[in-house]
């Protein structure tokens, strides 16, 4: 066999043996949800952790979409109602249906903390949240 018939050989034996990989690989965007998107979350948990108070939420995506640019934001107030600043989490990529994620926000701690209140958003509307018992939290990557 000449060396051109077995580069051609080659050629053809990886296009063609690798057509189920790339078939198996591809992804079929789907578009994120626009205007009002649903979520359920858990009650958020506050603790003082060192130097911080750390609020920890589980939320789940309960629209049949992504939700696109995915956020949470805390502010924390004093006895005055003053706002003292807070912590916030953007989701890296799009939530997906039936995802479920652990959001943690954390403030420093200071003795005029009284109150915290959490907001939602996305990038194409607001969010409509359902306060649930219980969410069960994805498990961890090692």
């Amino acid at each position: 066999m000449s060396r051109a018939s077995q580069v051609v050989a080659a050629v053809v034996a990886v296009a063609f043996g690798s057509v189920p990989y790339l078939a198996a690989g591809q992804t079929k965007l789907v578009a994120p949800v626009h205007g009002e998107a649903k979520i359920e979350i858990t009650k958020p948990a506050t603790k003082a952790v060192g130097k911080e108070v750390v609020t920890t939420i589980l939320v789940k995506n309960v629209d049949k979409a992504p939700i696109a640019g995915f956020k949470v934001e805390e502010y924390w107030y004093d006895k005055g109602g003053n706002a003292l600043g807070g912590g916030n989490y953007r989701h890296p990529r799009p939530l997906q249906p039936g995802e479920i994620i652990t959001v943690t926000l954390k403030t420093p701690r200071t003795s005029n903390l009284d109150r915290n209140q959490v907001g939602f958003g996305h990038a194409y509307g607001p969010i409509k949240k359902t306060v649930v018992p219980k969410l069960v939290p994805p498990k961890p990557t090692t």
